[in-house]
């Protein structure tokens, strides 16, 4: 089975969220078999920033489906969406 590399956009709730914090509340909420491999930051608006994680899951059924779930679950985070998925 191979592995795929997921983009994920996470919204913070507030510009207020520290997102050091929230980096790691992240990595800790991954299912089994996911790992993250770096973040990125992007600036939206009125102070507010976006993360990016790049997530490698295997290439299975459900794809991100539980590393979207965890995330979503995490405190701090207001949404979750996927921005790119790809196949390594």
């Amino acid at each position: 089975m191979g592995k795929v590399a997921a983009k994920i956009k996470v919204m913070p709730q507030s510009p207020d969220v520290d997102l050091d914090a929230l980096q790691e509340r992240l990595e800790q909420s991954l299912p089994e078999g996911a790992k993250i491999n770096g973040f990125e930051r992007d600036d939206v608006a009125f102070g507010l920033v976006a993360l990016f994680p790049t997530v490698v899951v295997p290439d299975g059924e459900g794809g991100t489906e539980a590393v979207e779930e965890g995330f979503e679950n995490t405190d701090g985070v207001e949404s979750v969406s996927v921005d790119s998925v790809g196949r390594l």
